[in-house]
């Protein structure tokens, strides 16, 4: 089956919306973990059995990073600046944490902060697709571009 250019452009922001959403939302259930079940006093003292650095201002910065930051993902807002913050909170969770650990999850591996270090850079790089708050706000060309953020080139 044959999918013309034009279609595929057309769905790419959809695409990129989905993944925003969804990743949005594990990040933000993530932090909500940390802030509401773990408590910040239970993320420090894991911190400080990890030996990193500051671990109350650590544990502090990393709930609420993942927590609006996997917000403003859900909701399209500062997405580029969202997904580069969650890039850096996974890349050090990936180092410090899962790496020595393998790969799969259940063993506690690198595979989940690997995919979504992975999603947030490319929503960082991308942007946030379709039906997000940062289209209503972002110019293009001078123009509003509205609640769906089209791709397509212009045929003029």
């Amino acid at each position: 089956m044959k999918i013309e250019q034009q279609t595929l452009e057309r769905m790419t922001p959809w695409g990129l919306t989905l993944l925003r959403i969804v990743v949005g939302l594990t990040f933000f259930m993530h932090g909500q973990q940390k802030l509401l079940e773990m408590g910040i006093g239970g993320v420090t003292g894991f911190f400080a059995s990890l030996g990193i650095p500051a671990p109350a201002l650590a544990a502090v910065v990393v709930s609420l990073v993942e927590t609006f930051g996997g917000l403003a993902l859900i909701l399209g807002a500062l997405t580029r600046v969202a997904g580069v913050l969650l890039t850096i909170d996974m890349l050090v969770a990936l180092l410090v944490v899962h790496r020595p650990h393998g790969f799969f999850v259940g063993a506690g591996g690198a595979e989940l902060a690997l995919v979504l270090g992975a999603s947030a850079l490319t929503l960082a790089i991308t942007g946030p697709g379709a039906l997000a708050i940062d289209n209503l706000l972002a110019t293009s060309r001078g123009t509003r571009r509205g609640l769906v953020a089209s791709r397509a080139p212009s045929r003029t």
